[in-house]
């Protein structure tokens, strides 16, 4: 008979405990679909945004492809951390090749909606980051109907709290921690620094630290709700729905941190909030431009630290999907890894040598998959 040596049957353990979670997710995700639907009817605009999505994602399977087949196979991942104890409470990490020194870290809180997102959805990012020295964290979370904006904000909160006191085992410096977040999930990152600043400015227990967020990084996100219900429900993401996400009418002011960084009794909190920077792009349909340069605005009138960057013609998923599968030279990646990296001459020096990123996808289908996308 064959024997195994320990590794290898480590590794085949791994694999099974990988499978298995795989398995029991699945048959969550589809039981919670159908839980869905039963909320979404079956709509016009829905079913059009279903197929626009169906398309969008075939025309960029190339590229996809690609990133899943390294999500899998790749040394540095590490998949389906838990951080907690509810549902969906599991982080990836991905990690530089050599950590020779402690490396910056980001905490990535992906979007979908807060009904389809998933930690995976922040590979791509991931990998390119971790190219650049750069360890990045995702947070997975439980979604709607699984849960409501509390949990969401409650499970990122959680996640969050658990990179800031376990990060060092990973090689991450504890004092370049910055957290980011992508339309839905720059929502909710959002909500979880300024709640935890509340807490915190009101001498509460806390598990983590405001002051422990260097920066934090806000992408195509939306951040006043009360603007923005009825443009959801014109694009698919009906009234109904979207309020019984944000547990009802009277909750949108509580999770709208436009509206409670201008409420008297949060000015201590607002003193504690770390450099805010959010990115738009100026066409995007989805998630208007207006909506980060209202919350800019707010953040200056009460002091805060801020800065906006609007990128010119980009739709709600350029700067995240269709962008990064082209590769080469971008402005929010450069941007992102120059921020994190200054003050280290090193990393710096690294940076200007480094190759472009790879092309993923052919241009014509990155194209096709813009005509079509229902973002």
């Amino acid at each position: 008979m064959e024997k195994r040596s320990p590794s290898t049957l480590c590794r085949s353990q791994s694999l099974g405990r990988e499978i298995g979670h795989a398995a029991s997710e699945t048959y969550l995700i589809t039981r919670l679909a159908f839980i869905l639907l039963r909320y979404l009817g079956v709509g016009r605009r829905w079913i059009s945004r279903l197929l626009a999505l169906v398309l969008y994602a075939m025309f960029l399977m190339p590229g996809f492809l690609q990133v899943l087949y390294q999500y899998f196979f790749s040394s540095q991942i590490l998949r389906s951390i838990v951080y907690g104890d509810q549902p969906r409470n599991r982080l990836d990490l991905y990690l530089p090749k050599n950590i020779d020194s402690p490396k910056p870290v980001i905490v990535f809180v992906t979007g979908g909606a807060w009904i389809i997102g998933y930690k995976g959805w922040g590979s791509l990012l991931g990998f390119q980051l971790a190219e650049r020295d750069i360890i990045v964290t995702c947070i997975d979370y439980r979604n709607f109907p699984q849960g409501t904006i509390s949990d969401m904000v409650d499970d990122v909160s959680r996640g969050l709290s658990f990179v800031c006191n376990n990060i060092t085992n990973f090689g991450g410096d504890p004092d370049r921690i910055y957290l980011m977040g992508q339309s839905a999930g720059a929502h909710i990152a959002s909500c979880v620094l300024l709640n935890q600043a509340i807490k915190e400015s009101k001498g509460e227990t806390i598990s983590w630290s405001v002051s422990q967020i260097k920066a934090y990084f806000g992408l195509s996100g939306g951040y006043n709700l009360t603007n923005l219900v009825d443009h959801f429900d014109r694009r698919g993401l009906y009234r109904s729905i979207f309020l019984s996400i944000m547990e009802g009418d009277e909750s949108l002011q509580q999770f709208s941190p436009e509206i409670l960084i201008e409420d008297p009794s949060a000015r201590n909190a607002v003193s504690l909030l770390p450099h805010i920077v959010l990115f738009h792009g100026t066409g995007d349909f989805s998630i208007p431009p207006d909506a980060s340069i209202a919350f800019v605005d707010a953040l200056k009138r009460v002091g805060a630290r801020t800065e906006l960057i609007l990128f010119d013609g980009k739709t709600h998923t350029d700067l995240f999907i269709q962008d990064a599968l082209r590769g080469g030279k971008e402005e929010l990646f450069d941007f992102i890894v120059g921020y994190l990296h200054d003050g280290d001459t090193e990393a710096l020096a690294k940076d200007a040598t480094a190759p472009p990123r790879k092309r993923l996808c052919p241009e014509p289908l990155l194209k096709l998959a813009g005509l079509v996308s229902p973002f």
